[in-house]
């Protein structure tokens, strides 16, 4: 006869299932957080600039892109077109018109008036503050000594970047888009 083996099912230390851990420690997650927060400062500088910097050429390219759509305008329609910008209380607006007989303006409604955002400092050198546009697409009241809008962004003056967006007109019609720095 074969023996039989009884086999006792006795729990030993070793027998025991263990659980795998998963996951971080503390300390893991405590470097981690660390990290985080010094690049998290070294970059909220650039984030800063990043920003401010999208806003004014926004900013800018609004106004160029309402020129640009004025004088089309005055081409397409063949009536006079102006952009009139008017300094509000701590702001700029500015509107398209267009000249349906002589010395009556009129608002077009198409494009609605637009303002620029009170943070920017914002110098407007045109004659009555306007730039009228012929049928043809010329300025028609172009002066040398008055002809520019410039954007300011006081936070990129004090960080020492490129803080000016300067429009500048000329008789012919053409508009310039510069960036500079005071």
């Amino acid at each position: 006869m074969k023996k039989e083996k009884k086999f006792k099912n006795k729990k030993t230390k070793d027998s025991i299932p263990r659980l795998k851990t998963v996951g971080f420690s503390m300390l893991e997650m405590l470097v981690v957080v660390a990290i985080l927060g010094m690049l998290s400062l070294i970059l909220y500088p650039n984030i800063i600039n990043s920003l401010e910097t999208r806003d004014l050429e926004s900013t800018s390219r609004d106004v160029l892109t309402y020129l640009h759509t004025a004088k089309f305008q005055a081409v397409k329609m063949k009536y006079n077109h102006r952009v009139r910008f008017s300094n509000q209380p701590g702001y700029w607006v500015y509107r398209i018109e267009r000249e349906e007989s002589p010395g009556e303006w009129n608002r077009v409604v198409e494009y609605p008036e637009k303002s620029i955002n009170r943070k920017f400092n914002v110098t407007v050198s045109l004659p009555n503050q306007c730039i009228i546009f012929s049928p043809l697409g010329y300025i028609s009241n172009f002066t040398v000594n008055q002809n520019r809008v410039v954007i300011q962004s006081p936070k990129l003056l004090s960080r020492k970047q490129p803080d000016l967006r300067i429009l500048s007109v000329f008789a012919g019609g053409s508009i310039q888009y510069q960036k500079s720095q005071t």
